[in-house]
C-alpha cells in the first residue's frame, strides 16, 4: 500500500507564452481557390455541367480548326484576279480568297462614293471616333462638352461634309404648300422664297421643341419650358444656315453612298434619336392626360405591330405617292426616319419597363423635398430607370445595328449589300469567294456588336456598385 504520509512533490504552475508576433496567413486548399474552383463552380459541378462541358469541348473541336483552317492556314493573301483562289492553279486547298477582300475594300467602305472626294468620308470617320472615344472613357474631364460636340456639332458637320451642304431650304415648308418663289421673280423669288422658307421652318420645329419641353416641364414649369425653347430657336437657327451655306464642295448624291458609310449613318442615326424618342413616349405613355398618353399608345402600338421591311418598303415606293407638288424627299432620308420611328417604339417599352421597376418611395422622396414633376422625373426616376434597362437598352442597339442590312431590299447599299454587289464581278468569281465575303462581313458586324455589348457590361458594373454587398 502507498504511504499517505510520504511528502508529495511540488508541482510547478506552467508558465503563460505569449507570442510577439502574428502568424503568416496559410493559402487556402488547392481544391479551393483559382482557376481549379472555377472549373469545379462551372464546368464540373454537376453531371448536367459536366455534359454541357463535353458538349461545348466537342462543338468548339468541330468548329475553331476548319474555320483557322478556312480562314488563315489555307487562305490566299496576294493576287490579281481569280486565277490566285483556284485550287488547280495552285496545287493545293484554297481557303479564304482575301485579295478579292483587298481588291473591293474601297467599294466595302465608300460605296460608289466619287474618288476624289472621299476624304471627305474620312475626316466623318476620323472626326467621329476623336469625339466617341473621350465620351466612352469616364476619367476624362470635360464630359458636357464633348457631348454637345458629338451629339449637337458633329451631326451638321457630317451631314456638310458628306452631301456638300447647300440644302435647298425652300422645299422645307413651302414644297409642303405648293409654294415655288423661283416663279415669281426668278434669282430674286430664289432668295426670297429661302428667308420665308427658313423663317417657318425654324418657327415650326421651335413649336414642336416647345410643346415637348412643355410637357417634360410640367404645367409649373412654363418659364423652364420658354428658356428651353429660346435654347432650340438659337441652335435650330444656326442649323438651318449652316446646312444651306455654299460651302464648295461638290454635291453628292446619297445613291452613290454605300458599304460601310451607310452602315453607321443608318445605325448612329437610328440610335442617336432612338433613345430621345423612345423616352419621350414612354414618358407620355405614363401620362395622366389622356390625348397625349392615347396618341403616344397608337404610335408604339402601331410601329410594333408593323415589320421593318413593310416600314422601309412604304417609305421608298409609297411615301412619293402622297407628297404634294414638287415637294420631295431623298430616299436614304425616308429610310432613315422610317428606321428611326421604328426603333423609337422598342426603346419606349423598354425605357417603360425601367419606370415601372421604380418603387413609388422614389416619387415620394423627391416630391418630399419639393421637386416639380419635371425636375423629379429628369433628376431622380429617369436616372434609375435608365440604369436598370441598360441590357434592354444596348439590345436594342445591337439588334438595330444588325437589321440595317434590311434597307438593301429597297435597293440601298450597305456593307451587305456592297459586299453582294462585289460578287458579280466576274474577274474574281472563284469557289470561295462567297465564304469570304460574308465571313469578313460577319468579322465587322461582331466587333461592332461585341464592343457595344461588353461596353455595357462595364456601365453596368460601374453604375451598380452602391447595390453590390
Amino acid at each position: 500500500m502507498t504511504d499517505i504520509s510520504a511528502p508529495r512533490p511540488s508541482i510547478t504552475p506552467a508558465t503563460p507564452f505569449v507570442s510577439t508576433a502574428f502568424h503568416e496567413p496559410q493559402p487556402a486548399p488547392v481544391s479551393t481557390r483559382g482557376p481549379i474552383l472555377w472549373a469545379r463552380q462551372h464546368l464540373f459541378g454537376s453531371v448536367p455541367q459536366v455534359l454541357l462541358t463535353l458538349f461545348g469541348i466537342w462543338l468548339v473541336y468541330v468548329t475553331v480548326p476548319p474555320l483557322i483552317k478556312f480562314f488563315l492556314i489555307d487562305a490566299v493573301w496576294t493576287g490579281t484576279n481569280r486565277d490566285a483562289c483556284l485550287a488547280e492553279k495552285l496545287g493545293r486547298p484554297v481557303g479564304a480568297c482575301w485579295p478579292f477582300i483587298w481588291a473591293k475594300l474601297d467599294q466595302l467602305i465608300y460605296g460608289f462614293y466619287p474618288a476624289s472626294e472621299r476624304w471627305r468620308v474620312n475626316v466623318v470617320y476620323w472626326l467621329g471616333a476623336l469625339l466617341l472615344l473621350p465620351l466612352l472613357i469616364q476619367s476624362l474631364p470635360y464630359k458636357r462638352l464633348n457631348a454637345i460636340a458629338f451629339f449637337g456639332v458633329y451631326p451638321v458637320v457630317a451631314f456638310v461634309l458628306l452631301t456638300g451642304g447647300n440644302l435647298d431650304l425652300q422645299r422645307f415648308v413651302l414644297g409642303w404648300l405648293g409654294v415655288d418663289f423661283s416663279t415669281i421673280g426668278g434669282a430674286q423669288g430664289l432668295r426670297i422664297g429661302f428667308w420665308v422658307d427658313y423663317v417657318l421652318s425654324t418657327v415650326l420645329l421651335t413649336a414642336i421643341a416647345y410643346g415637348i419641353s412643355r410637357f417634360l416641364a410640367g404645367p409649373e414649369g412654363g418659364r423652364s419650358a420658354a428658356q428651353t425653347t429660346l435654347s432650340v430657336l438659337g441652335v435650330l437657327a444656326m442649323v438651318l444656315l449652316a446646312v444651306d451655306i455654299d460651302t464648295g464642295l461638290p454635291q453628292v448624291e446619297t445613291r452613290l453612298w454605300g458599304g460601310l458609310l451607310v452602315t453607321l449613318v443608318i445605325a448612329v442615326t437610328g440610335i442617336t434619336v432612338s433613345l430621345p424618342f423612345g423616352i419621350l413616349l414612354a414618358l407620355g405613355r405614363r401620362s395622366k392626360l389622356p390625348l397625349v398618353k392615347w396618341l403616344c399608345i397608337i404610335f408604339i402600338e402601331f410601329w410594333r405591330g408593323v415589320p421593318l421591311i413593310t416600314v422601309l418598303f412604304f417609305a421608298t415606293y409609297m411615301l412619293p405617292l402622297f407628297l404634294p407638288g414638287r415637294f420631295t424627299i431623298d430616299g436614304l432620308l425616308r429610310a432613315l426616319v422610317g428606321v428611326a420611328l421604328f426603333a423609337s417604339a422598342y426603346m419606349a417599352e423598354v425605357v417603360r419597363g425601367g419606370l415601372q421597376a421604380i418603387p413609388k418611395g422614389q416619387y415620394e422622396g423627391a416630391m418630399a423635398v419639393g421637386l416639380r414633376s419635371g425636375l423629379m422625373m429628369r433628376l431622380v426616376v429617369l436616372p434609375q430607370a435608365l440604369k436598370l434597362v441598360i441590357p434592354g437598352i444596348v439590345n436594342n442597339f445591337i439588334g438595330l445595328f444588325k437589321d440595317t442590312t434590311l434597307v438593301l431590299i429597297v435597293s440601298i447599299f450597305d456593307l451587305l449589300g456592297s459586299m453582294r454587289a462585289a460578287f458579280t464581278d466576274p474577274n474574281w468569281a472563284s469557289p470561295t469567294t462567297l465564304f469570304t465575303g460574308f465571313g469578313f462581313a460577319g468579322i465587322i458586324y461582331f466587333v461592332f456588336c461585341f464592343g457595344m455589348s461588353r461596353y455595357s457590361m462595364a456601365l453596368e458594373k460601374r453604375l451598380d456598385r452602391a447595390q453590390r454587398h
